[in-house]
């Protein structure tokens, strides 16, 4: 009786240790996870292709904004000087009663005031009025004697420009006055170093053209390229849109 208890008591013994020993490898394989989870889980450094770059990319809308300097206008002046902005004509002015006078909108100017309107208009380029701290007078014909009388002289100027740099053509305009240009616009070349910059002319006159006024520029500006001018009878400015058109076109400058 005692032999059978005890038989039974050790096979109990030997049914609970086996259990126990499976047990354990159920538990344990229980918390590896699944082969796809590994192969899912994120890499500990940041892949090569991911990682940040500290050069701008030239699409990027930094290095695609354009220079701040070529946004500056575009890089024309129209300089010009004319007799209705030079002299105290009275508001309301007869414009037929001299061939120099214009109305540009409801402002006087002169005939070369015009012309620089239209070569504005059809580049985009802006206007420099050359003015005078003294002004001539209020009648054509006593403004040419003061011109013959003050030729040599260099008149001082009221009207200036701060600076030229953002400009790389420059046209200059002014009427032809006893076979030269008016004194007011020598004090601008004078003024103001043009090197580098390419020159323009434009005239108007009663027949002469510009005398020997493009060997003053280029004798004023050794430095700067004088490219071929515009001579407008005085008597044809009003119609000479089409004129200033062709000429701009020729030179490759029409906006």
């Amino acid at each position: 009786m005692k032999t059978s208890l005890s038989f039974l008591l050790v096979l109990a013994l030997c049914c609970v240790l086996t259990a126990c020993g499976g047990g354990q490898d159920v538990g344990s394989n229980a918390f590896q996870p699944p082969a796809e989870s590994q192969q899912a889980e994120p890499s500990a450094s940041p892949q090569p292709q991911e990682a940040p770059d500290d050069s701008t990319p030239a699409n990027t809308p930094e290095s695609s904004e354009p220079n701040e300097e070529s946004t500056v206008g575009n890089g024309i002046l129209i300089a010009y000087f004319t007799y209705g902005e030079n002299a105290p004509l009275a508001d309301g002015v007869d414009a037929t009663t001299s061939a120099s006078i214009q109305y540009r909108g409801d402002a006087l100017t002169g005939n070369i005031g015009l012309v620089a309107d239209m070569i504005a208009n059809a580049t985009g380029g802006e206007l420099f009025s050359i003015l005078t701290t003294e002004q001539y007078p209020d009648n054509y014909d006593d403004t040419l004697d003061a011109a013959q009388a003050e030729k040599g002289s260099r008149p001082e100027l009221a009207s200036h420009i701060d600076s030229l740099d953002s400009y790389d053509t420059v046209f200059l305009g002014y009427p032809n006055w006893w076979g030269d240009m008016p004194m007011a616009v020598y004090s601008f070349l004078d003024e103001y170093d043009l090197s580098g910059k390419t020159i323009v002319p434009f005239v108007s006159s009663g027949g002469s053209g510009f005398s020997s006024t493009i060997r003053a520029i280029e004798n004023a500006e050794p430095d700067a390229t004088v490219l071929e001018g515009l001579s407008i009878s005085a008597s044809r400015v009003p119609q000479a849109e089409d004129d200033v058109a062709d000429w701009l076109s020729r030179l490759g400058l029409a906006g």
